[in-house]
């Protein structure tokens, strides 16, 4: 979808474009009737000027050129007239060899007419009677100047415009801009909700974002609320198996049953298959209750006082490493980076020989966490199995001991990838990758 900006920035231009545009369009039109308007008086003037030159003479009427304008002797002057009788015409010399042609009706014509060297004429017609005798007489004027300076008016117009329009989007780009800047805001503030540094969102915000600002902040809170109340739930149900299930175990284990042994260890890994379950799914609600975010993973607070209590677990000269980059801070829950790393951390510890170490990453992608040990490692081909979906908690593999039920939840909670390969320090690694959000 088109950006709000965009959308606001082209239907106004395409508005003030058409609305210019008929405006000027307009504005042309009416300047041009009121002149033809004007020109038409002074073309009846010139008209009744031609009439009052017609005097009599000894072969009849003629025309008094002493009266006449200069302009209707002069060569293609703009200036022309023609007076035509029931039997004869006459031209002014300003159209030299050229006809005019005599207007169908009387006053001003509504078309311009065609004059010499592709001039466009006004023309105007009246019917007099003068000494006994009807006549008609046409006056024109050239009106092609007029034209073209409306077409440079029309050029200067439309660059007048343009620059103006461009005006116009810059204010409003920068009007929009500010108006949108509190969405802008309020997007920054969701991002912190996702990153764990705030629980609500600011209520001071325009009026038009108070309604949804107070929406969301209601949604967070009965969002929280009932994420409490079901792993509240869930955990209570979970607590209150946990003693029938220990003692159907308990059960199973019975002398009486000891003469049916297919059916006592049918039921042991029945209740054991249940009780793991019961811990896995226990643990995914804790996790999928996570959906508010709590406290960032600081890298350089948190570290050091995990790798200080794994040395105090396994106390028998490790060497226990770690690097990240000054001032990294993983954007996801404190507690489960805790139990993952512990976790991984802990398994490295347990068949390391000499050294453990973890590397923190950022990319652009995201965030690589690698957890290496010199020990047995596990062999390529096994690798896949201890990741599969069915490896159970406490699976031990290749002499390797590795508890990933809990870990591959959390990561795949965040979308995440856990890889096993080997390790530049001759044992294994595991790397977990995991995107920015």
């Amino acid at each position: 979808m088109r950006s709000i900006q965009r959308r606001l920035g082209i239907g106004l231009a395409a508005t003030l474009l058409l609305v210019g545009l008929v405006l000027a369009q307009a504005s042309l039109w009416v300047f041009d009737r009121g002149l033809r308007a004007y020109l038409e008086e002074d073309l009846r003037d010139e008209a009744q000027g031609l009439l009052a030159a017609l005097v009599r003479g000894p072969s009849g009427l003629q025309l008094d050129e002493r009266r006449l304008d200069p302009s209707f002797q002069r060569q293609f002057s703009g200036h022309y007239f023609r007076i035509d009788f029931s039997d004869r015409s006459w031209r002014s010399r300003s159209l030299w060899d050229r006809e005019l042609l005599k207007p169908e009706g009387t006053g001003m014509q509504a078309e311009l007419g065609d004059g010499p060297q592709g001039q466009r004429l006004l023309v105007y017609r009246a019917d007099y009677r003068r000494y006994g005798e009807n006549l008609s007489i046409s006056v024109a004027q050239d009106y092609q100047p007029i034209l073209q300076s409306f077409r440079r008016m029309q050029w200067v117009g439309l660059g007048l415009g343009g620059a103006a329009l461009l005006l116009i989007l810059i204010a409003q780009r920068y009007t929009v801009r500010r108006a949108l800047r509190p969405l802008e805001q309020v997007r920054q503030q969701i991002a912190q909700l996702q990153q764990g540094r705030r629980s609500d969102l600011d209520a001071e915000v325009p009026e038009e974002l108070e309604s949804l600002v107070a929406q969301i902040n209601h949604l967070l809170a009965h969002t929280e609320d009932t994420l409490k109340r079901s792993r509240n739930a869930l955990g209570n149900l979970g607590h209150a198996l946990k003693t029938p299930l220990a003692v159907l175990i308990s059960l199973a284990g019975r002398e009486e049953l000891a003469a049916h042994p297919a059916l006592r260890a049918s039921m042991r890994e029945q209740l054991e298959q249940i009780e793991q379950r019961l811990s896995r799914e226990l643990g995914r609600a804790r996790l999928a209750g996570e959906v508010l975010p709590g406290a960032r993973f600081d890298c350089a607070q948190e570290l050091p006082g995990l790798f200080e209590t794994l040395s105090m677990i396994h106390d028998r000269g490790l060497s226990l490493d770690w690097q990240a980059p000054a001032g990294l801070v993983l954007p996801r829950d404190r507690e489960d980076l805790l139990e993952l790393l512990g976790n991984l951390l802990d398994n490295a510890c347990k068949w390391a020989q000499q050294r453990v170490q973890l590397t923190v990453e950022e990319s652009a992608e995201g965030y690589r966490l690698c957890v290496d040990d010199d020990g047995p490692g596990i062999d390529a081909e096994r690798r896949e199995a201890v990741l599969g979906r069915g490896t159970r908690l406490d699976e031990q593999v290749a002499g390797h001991g590795l508890g990933l039920g809990i870990v591959r939840d959390i990561i795949e909670a965040w979308n995440g990838r856990i890889e096993l390969q080997d390790s530049p320090l001759g044992g294994l690694r595991v790397l977990v990758s995991l995107p920015r959000r």
